[in-house]
């Protein structure tokens, strides 16, 4: 039994899909079981990170599990909880998502959001693989909106480029590290094959789309408000804003051959991604969208 959680987000939902087409026994963990939508035989359980009883109850039973903690400062001990949780459940691999960067002292407070995680993991005692995706393709979905009304599509990255990534190739890893002990004890720093900025990847778009795709760089200080107006914490909002400017400076320019060595193929390209998500970003009310940031 492989127990998932972050079930319904960007990489965990594809690590469920992948591995019910592979006939592996899941488990995927949800807040809201009876609103989820998994693939036939896969068993969906309820599970809260704030409620520790619920996370060993999931955890029950399963060999291994994939641990998506909840991002933020407020949020580490959380996150070293469930694995301590899944640990005690008697789970003996654990694959952990963090991100690129984490550690790095250039990034300030939000480069140690994912340390206390990746130390329990690390301290746990059993098998572990961490992964460190860059930012993924899949992020430029939220320009949607922007896209089909002809509007610009905000950046806050400016000229600063990235290894992007496409999310199905960071669940493909997590898969292999999950059902076998090969990947056990690697930290995987997970990137496209290509360096790009945003006003690439919208020039990309543009292309596949057959559309202008134009881009409007966001001051600090209105992206700053928007997030304060959406709820997020002045800490949050802080360290999202450092991230940013840690991009804009080159300090995520970084493109590594860890996907290949994980899986023994090239990356996917962001170009393979889009054409891959056209009716994403198109008129078309028909067809279904997907749309899962994480």
């Amino acid at each position: 039994m492989i127990l998932i959680t972050g079930a319904t987000g960007t990489i965990g939902s594809e690590i469920v899909r992948q591995l019910a087409a592979r006939g592996e026994r899941v488990r995927a963990v949800t807040r809201d079981p009876a609103r989820a939508q998994f693939p036939d035989g896969v068993e969906v359980v309820r599970g809260d990170y704030h409620d520790p009883a619920s996370i060993a109850a999931a955890a029950s039973g399963a060999e291994a599990a994939f641990a998506v903690g909840m991002l933020g400062p407020e949020y580490a001990d959380l996150d070293r909880a469930l694995i301590v949780t899944a640990v005690e459940a008697g789970v003996r691999r654990i694959v952990k998502l963090s991100a690129i960067g984490t550690g790095e002292a250039e990034l300030g407070h939000i480069g140690g959001w994912h340390l206390p995680g990746e130390r329990a993991v690390r301290d746990s005692g059993v098998d572990w693989t961490i992964l460190r995706p860059s930012s993924f393709a899949s992020n430029t979905l939220s320009w949607a909106d922007a896209i089909r009304t002809g509007q610009p599509v905000p950046s806050m990255t400016g000229g600063g480029s990235q290894g992007v990534v496409d999310p199905r190739d960071v669940s493909a890893v997590a898969v292999e590290a999950l059902l076998t002990s090969e990947h056990a004890g690697r930290v995987y720093t997970l990137t496209g094959p290509e360096l790009l900025t945003a006003a690439d990847q919208a020039a990309v778009l543009a292309e596949v789309l057959a559309r202008p795709v134009e881009v409007v760089d966001v001051p600090d200080a209105v992206a700053r408000e928007n997030m304060l107006a959406a709820g997020l914490s002045e800490e949050f909002v802080a360290g999202a804003l450092a991230g940013q400017a840690y991009v804009r400076g080159g300090g995520n320019a970084v493109v590594t051959d860890d996907l290949r060595r994980a899986l023994g193929r090239a990356p996917r390209t962001y170009r393979e991604w889009a054409t891959d998500h056209v009716h994403a970003f198109l008129d078309a009310p028909d067809l279904p969208r997907k749309v899962s940031i994480t």
